[in-house]
């Protein structure tokens, strides 16, 4: 497997594409704040080049998502387009109405479900569970879940995940995800969807979105995919045959960067564990 070519920032790149599909958390944020170097080169890139269109696992529809953008300080001229997880999974919940559902996550992903006519219900009622991810996602463990889950597993409810991340950076600290929860639930026997990052249908929402934008059709070995997460990112790159530019100081941060910036052969080791490949690494997204 051929190892990422080592790259000092975007603007090297930038000739080659028509478009951008950029990852938010750990690539232009880290949940308390914004990185101004990469949202300038975002902005550099969509005014020289093409459309960004920011791709997210937020298991939010995209509305909030930009109002949690705006409040961090990223700039609208950084982004074309926002897709979420949320955007394709309401498709999912929509075909399993009325449900009822168990829900698992925080109060503030409930616009997932606003309009879909889906009831809710506890373990015991429920036909499906419905997972954003933990109920305190700054304490919870998904082995808190363990005996629910037997349970619901037992019965054969499908688990419906709107966010297949297993962790993301807030702040300083690595928060457990809805997909953490997710690989728990599949590892005790359980049935789950997804539609988020690495599956199809994200992908498919955000080249559409991509089209839209550049006014015709978009040629895929155009299009450049940015991104810090190995299973999500990178991996959803590779299942549709696009170029991916692995940014080193997010999630794998503490792996892959040293004293001296970027290190490559620890990012080469990295993506070959877990058979993938990047076109491109770079330490930090700038332009």
């Amino acid at each position: 497997m051929t190892a990422p070519q080592s790259v000092p920032s975007l603007s090297q790149l930038a000739p080659r594409y028509d478009a951008l599909l950029c990852d938010v958390w750990g690539v232009i944020h880290n949940g308390r704040e914004s990185f101004p170097a990469a949202c300038a080169a975002l902005a550099r890139f969509r005014a020289e080049r093409g459309p960004v269109v920011l791709i997210s696992n937020a298991a939010r529809p995209h509305a909030p998502v930009i109002e949690q953008l705006d409040a961090l300080g990223v700039p609208r001229e950084a982004w074309s387009h926002i897709v979420t997880s949320g955007d394709a999974t309401r498709v999912l919940l929509a075909e399993r109405a009325p449900g009822p559902a168990w829900l698992i996550g925080v109060d503030r992903d409930a616009p997932l479900y606003e309009g879909l006519g889906l009831e809710t219900s506890d373990l015991a009622g429920a036909k499906f569970v419905s997972v954003t991810g933990p109920y305190d996602d700054e304490n919870d463990e998904p082995g808190d879940y363990r005996d629910r889950f037997l349970e619901a597993v037992g019965r054969d409810l499908e688990m419906v995940c709107a966010n297949p991340d297993l962790v993301v950076q807030r702040g300083d600290r690595l928060i457990y995800c809805g997909g953490a929860l997710a690989q728990l639930y599949e590892s005790l026997g359980g049935r789950v969807a997804m539609a988020g990052k690495p599956y199809a249908a994200i992908y498919e929402l955000s080249l559409a979105k991509a089209a839209e934008a550049l006014g015709r059709p978009v040629d895929p070995a155009r299009v450049l995919c940015i991104g810090d997460g190995l299973p999500t990112d990178v991996r959803g790159a590779n299942a549709r045959g696009l170029d991916v530019l692995f940014v080193a100081s997010g999630i794998h941060g503490a792996e892959t960067i040293g004293p001296d910036g970027l290190n490559a052969a620890a990012v080469a080791d990295l993506l070959r564990q877990d058979g993938l490949s990047a076109t491109y690494a770079v330490a930090d997204l700038v332009w």
